[in-house]
């Protein structure tokens, strides 16, 4: 299915063919199998000319591949199960951090609400948890940079993400403390 379990993109080539929600949601659908463009296009309740354009695009960056033919369709998948965005100093991936950051963090908020979490102050949890993210994020860099070429597999490098949210949270015990005190659990 996919050629690699764990795929890290610092090209910005890449980081703006993945700002585009459409092209996330597609990314998300071939996680757990390839799929033509008029399966995405029904599940994704798009017309196929919109999803084959953008399938296009991630193919041209390098995101997606075609697996094989069926009939007069093109079975699509991805060439890695995860992917990993190595953050830079250029505005397009400061851009990109900071939009998929705010996409991940209402997920995370709407998760909460879900399992019946209140929020106290939503306004102040996001700009903590922001604040937190992005930290640990820029503080793990360095050594995201030096993993950048070895291959891992995918629980690997969820081991390796929480290692450097481990080792690099204690700048942030008094956010984090905050976060907690915001939540009514």
């Amino acid at each position: 299915m996919c050629r690699k379990d764990v795929m890290i993109i610092s090209d910005p080539k890449q980081l703006k063919v993945l700002s585009d929600p459409t092209r996330i949601s597609i990314l998300g659908l071939l996680r757990y199998h390839p799929m033509t463009v008029s399966e995405i296009a029904q599940a994704l309740g798009k017309d196929r000319s919109t999803i084959y354009r953008h399938i296009k695009a991630l193919e041209d960056a390098g995101l997606v591949e075609e697996v094989e033919k069926v009939g007069n369709e093109t079975v699509y998948g991805r060439v890695a199960l995860l992917f990993l965005v190595r953050v830079g100093p250029d505005k397009d991936t400061e851009e990109f951090r900071r939009t998929y950051l705010m996409r991940e963090m209402a997920k995370l908020i709407e998760i909460l609400g879900k399992a019946g979490i209140r929020i106290k102050d939503k306004e102040r949890f996001s700009k903590l948890l922001e604040e937190v993210f992005h930290g640990i994020e820029s503080d793990s860099q360095p050594l995201i940079e030096r993993i950048s070429s070895i291959d891992l597999d995918e629980i690997t490098l969820i081991h390796f993400l929480n290692f450097l949210t481990l080792i690099y949270s204690p700048k942030y015990t008094n956010k984090v403390k905050e976060l907690k005190e915001l939540l009514d659990i």
